[in-house]
């Protein structure tokens, strides 16, 4: 029977189905908040409440999925995948039963897996073995990239009472009054979510990571963003179609058949040059946050990737560099290609763990 933590991690998912951002971070909070429950089915209300819930906005949503799950009710209209908790997570049923009498009868166990689960989620790639990585895979399918917002050229109708006319409006407004501007209808700038581009280094040096990173890649394109995805080894390979694919599986071996040069060298210079040429300056990366994940280990000309890097910065609205060396004690950007790319970076950050990769999230959602 499925235990606290396979309760949770299918509930948040339920929860993103229904449109509530829920990080991994959050999952795994409540996750250690079961644990120490009692099992009354108040206590896993108001532990989701408090650990998956970000804004008032989400609540009702947060409700109607809870009582879906927990307590059989009708089901959410956003849920369209299953008819109910048994078909949609095969061997639940009668869910809030099962997880509260597990919850009350197996504390320790429930505290043993939520102890685990931390324990992974902060453990490099670069030792995880086969049954970790499937973990792994699981947990990440689960994360969402929330692209940041920019301001658009087209404008729409606004209640506010001031900015630019809307003469259209205004002048509808007056039509019952026989002519007389008596209301002023404004307009104001529409928002629209920025572009996620992925430049996934694929090269031998970056090989005990970019498995793994190539799965967060998959997540990020499946999860809803505006997400494009290339590999740089010695040549620029664009993955977006073949990581477009639901199934993790299917998605991985279609990207592993295109990319020719997988555990190769590295030309990053080359390869930035290639995406700038046919793709990034060109319209792809203008106003997107590009995220270069790489070890900054590069045989070629390293005067050449930092002409590059000046070409992309100019143009993208944030350049994040994720190097999984960072998190080595006594890291220093010193290798030719990470120390030539550096003055043209915006952020530089960790990539070895799920714990990195969501703090990464966050990084670009800001």
């Amino acid at each position: 029977m499925p235990g606290p933590v396979e309760h949770a991690v299918a509930f948040a998912a339920q929860l993103r189905d229904a449109g509530v951002p829920v990080p991994v971070g959050a999952t795994v909070t409540y996750v250690r908040a079961l644990a120490e429950l009692d099992g009354s089915i108040d206590g896993v209300y108001w532990a989701g409440r408090a650990a998956l819930v970000s804004s008032p906005e989400q609540i009702d949503a947060y409700d109607r999925t809870f009582d879906w799950y927990f307590r059989g009710g009708p089901r959410a209209e956003a849920h369209t995948s299953a008819s109910s908790p048994s078909d949609a997570f095969p061997g639940v049923e009668g869910a809030a039963g099962d997880h509260v009498r597990t919850a009350t009868a197996e504390p320790t166990e429930a505290r043993g897996q939520a102890s685990a689960l931390e324990v992974l989620r902060a453990k490099d790639f670069a030792v995880y073995d086969d049954d970790e990585l499937d973990e792994a895979r699981r947990l990440m399918a689960d994360m969402r990239l929330v692209a940041p917002a920019r301001r658009s050229r087209r404008r729409r109708s606004s209640s506010r009472a001031s900015g630019p006319l809307d003469l259209r409006r205004t002048i509808r407004a007056s039509l019952p009054t026989g002519g007389e501007l008596i209301q002023r209808r404004t307009l104001e700038r529409r928002t629209r979510p920025r572009r996620i581009v992925l430049l996934l280094d694929v090269s031998g040096s970056m090989e005990p990571y970019s498995r793994a990173l190539l799965r967060f890649a998959h997540a990020a394109v499946v999860g809803g963003a505006d997400v494009e995805a290339f590999t740089l080894g010695t040549r620029l390979t664009r993955l977006t179609r073949q990581l477009a694919t639901r199934d993790p599986d299917l998605a991985l071996d279609q990207a592993a058949q295109a990319v020719a040069d997988w555990s190769g060298g590295t030309r990053l210079g080359e390869g930035l040059g290639a995406f700038n040429d046919r793709y990034g300056v060109r319209g792809m990366a203008r106003g997107a946050v590009v995220v270069v994940l790489s070890d900054g280990w590069d045989r070629g000309d390293p005067e050449r990737l930092g002409t590059e890097m000046a070409r992309l910065s100019r143009v993208a609205d944030r350049v994040v560099w994720v190097n999984p060396l960072k998190a080595s004690p006594g890291f220093a950007p010193t290798a030719r290609g990470m120390a030539a790319a550096l003055p043209h970076v915006d952020e530089l950050v960790e990539g070895h763990s799920l714990q990195s990769l969501d703090e990464l999230a966050e990084v670009i959602a800001r």
